[in-house]
């Protein structure tokens, strides 16, 4: 199923981190997430100031999920490695309660996702994000899962602020319910094997 927390996890690994599309995570990843980050944030433009901030968040990040995922220590997180954390980590949590750097990767991608930087992520940049990672053939599918993330509030805004880009992340990690308006945040999920 599409939007079961164990398929979400999956595609959190597959298209959020394994950037390099070998099957696992490993510090490699991270450090070109951080290139990634830091070149989408600007469109292109390169910063090598902002490039250090993103070295130092990615790296944290990867020693921190290496520390909470990486069970047989042998610098590699695989699918099932990852899952299992995030479930001892997330599972249930708010935000607050995550990890350190896995908020300031969270807040970091709501950065690059604001390419206009007016702290609200409106449909535009939802779709611009969601199809930088997957294949969609009609923008009504990107639009109906913004939509389906809304709740009165981000619809007054016109979008999504951190504040509820944290929660939803949280949910879309700590929810175990397939019906939560957070299973939507990176768009319309496939089932993956």
């Amino acid at each position: 199923m599409a939007y079961s927390w164990d398929n979400r996890v999956k595609f959190v690994v597959r298209y959020l981190y394994d950037v390099d599309n070998n099957g696992y995570l490993d510090r490699h990843d991270f450090e070109c997430l951080a290139l990634r980050a830091t070149l989408m944030e600007k469109r292109g433009e390169f910063s090598p100031a902002r490039l250090a901030e993103n070295q130092h968040i990615m790296i944290n990040l990867w020693n921190e999920i290496a520390d909470l995922a990486d069970f047989n220590k042998d610098g590699m997180i695989t699918t099932d490695e990852f899952k299992q954390a995030v479930k001892q980590s997330c599972m249930g949590k708010t935000y607050a309660e995550f990890p350190q750097a896995m908020k300031m990767f969270i807040d970091s991608n709501f950065t690059t996702i604001d390419v206009n930087g007016d702290g609200v992520i409106g449909a535009e940049e939802f779709r611009y994000d969601c199809i930088t990672r997957s294949p969609f053939d009609t923008v009504e599918v990107l639009d109906e899962a913004f939509n389906k993330l809304l709740n009165d509030d981000d619809r007054r805004r016109g979008g999504i602020t951190l504040t509820r880009y944290q929660e939803l992340y949280a949910q879309f990690l700590g929810n175990a319910d397939e019906n939560c308006s957070a299973c939507y945040l990176f768009g319309p999920l496939t089932e993956l094997s």
